[in-house]
């Protein structure tokens, strides 16, 4: 009879969420290197402007940039009361402070410029997430390696939750013990790639450079047809642009462009349909880029309109540009073994958590017929 350790759970919840993580940053890559080759419409200044600064920042091999939602507490609390969560699954008041005051540095580098990149041309990206005063956790994937550091108190107090300590540690997981100490650590990350896989299934396709660049072109042609821009003179010297436009008739015409290309996309890119787009607000969204010297340097999309909800005051995503980074491995970091990361993980939870070994037994068995056939 096949049988399940929490250990096991435990491994499945954490490598997933790390797996997450990772992704959510090579998605952020893609999409700026995905702006930098979205030339606007050359039918006015304005928009020749933006294209030849986008063209210009798609020609760097490394590019850093800080993400900030530009909003407040009150108005996310309001946006998720709107979407009605089950009672104890509203946002926490910790969480909603956290995101309102977090900062999100990211820098990807590769060895072809950013706008000529796919995924396996990446040879280093970073991450880094401040909010409240500190550093909650960083990042950086270099060679073979994901290396990770973290503030645990800080990121306990920011989330309103418990983080294990390294007292609740036992003594064999030493280099988890300095994790949670704030010390760099590293994982193999084919190692835990391997471990996150499921037994059988093979590695998540992603876009090919052909298909990434018709979908690039397909987002060109519509800000082309769909957009407004202005101008005007922002503070020191830089330029402000405007780009106005409705948000449904802009997707819904990305989305016209894009469907020749669904059976290219790789599973989990459904595109909506017709039915979908009706729920999507029809309000105009404004971005507003600002140029110096030429060069973009920052971006501010307000989303305000979007929620249809008096209460949100304030909704918008600003992206600012940093100067280019040269990603480096940390010296010293402490290279984890995953088992022993995952387990001694576990361990610490429910130390946390008040739980001992005896209230869940020695394993969780599962009927057999929870499982394929071929699972034993």
């Amino acid at each position: 009879m096949p049988t399940i350790t929490r250990d096991r759970t435990d491994e499945e919840t954490i490598i997933t969420a790390i797996r997450k993580t990772l992704t959510a940053t090579a998605v952020v890559g893609a999409v700026l290197a995905g702006s930098a080759a979205c030339g606007t419409v050359e039918q006015i200044s304005a928009g020749q402007k933006l294209d030849q600064a986008f063209d210009k920042l798609g020609k760097e091999k490394t590019i850093s940039f800080e993400l900030d939602l530009d909003t407040d507490a009150q108005s996310l609390k309001a946006l998720d009361a709107q979407s009605n969560p089950e009672p104890g699954e509203e946002i926490p008041d910790e969480v909603a402070d956290l995101l309102s005051d977090a900062k999100i540095s990211v820098t990807a580098q590769s060895k072809k410029p950013i706008d000529e990149s796919g995924e396996k041309d990446l040879v280093g990206m970073a991450m880094k997430v401040r909010a409240h005063g500190g550093d909650i956790v960083e990042y950086r994937v270099i060679g073979d390696y994901t290396y990770i550091r973290s503030d645990a108190e800080l990121l306990g107090k920011a989330m309103g939750a418990p983080v294990p300590s390294a007292e609740d540690l036992p003594p064999e997981a030493s280099g988890l013990k300095k994790a949670l100490d704030g010390e760099w650590v590293k994982i193999n990350t084919k190692e835990m790639a391997e471990t996150t896989a499921e037994p059988g299934t093979e590695p998540e396709p992603t876009l090919d450079a052909r298909t990434q660049k018709q979908l690039l072109d397909a987002l060109r042609k519509t800000v082309a047809r769909e957009v407004d821009f202005e101008t005007a003179d922002g503070e020191d010297g830089a330029e402000r642009i405007t780009a106005t436009a409705p948000f449904r008739t802009l997707i819904g015409e990305l989305l016209d462009e894009m469907r020749p290309l669904a059976k290219k996309l790789p599973p989990g890119m459904e595109l909506p349909t017709d039915g979908d787009l009706k729920e999507i607000p029809d309000a105009e969204v404004t971005a507003d880029f600002t140029l110096k010297n030429g060069d973009l340097s920052e971006v501010h999309v307000d989303l305000a309109e979007l929620a249809e909800n008096a209460e949100v005051k304030k909704l918008g995503l600003v992206v600012r540009m940093t100067e280019g980074q040269t990603l480096t491995a940390p010296a010293g970091a402490t290279e984890l073994d995953i088992e022993e990361m995952l387990g001694g993980f576990g361990a610490a939870m429910m130390g946390a958590e008040g739980f001992s070994e005896e209230d869940f037994g020695e394993e969780v068995v599962l009927p057999e017929e929870d499982f394929p056939a071929d699972a034993a």
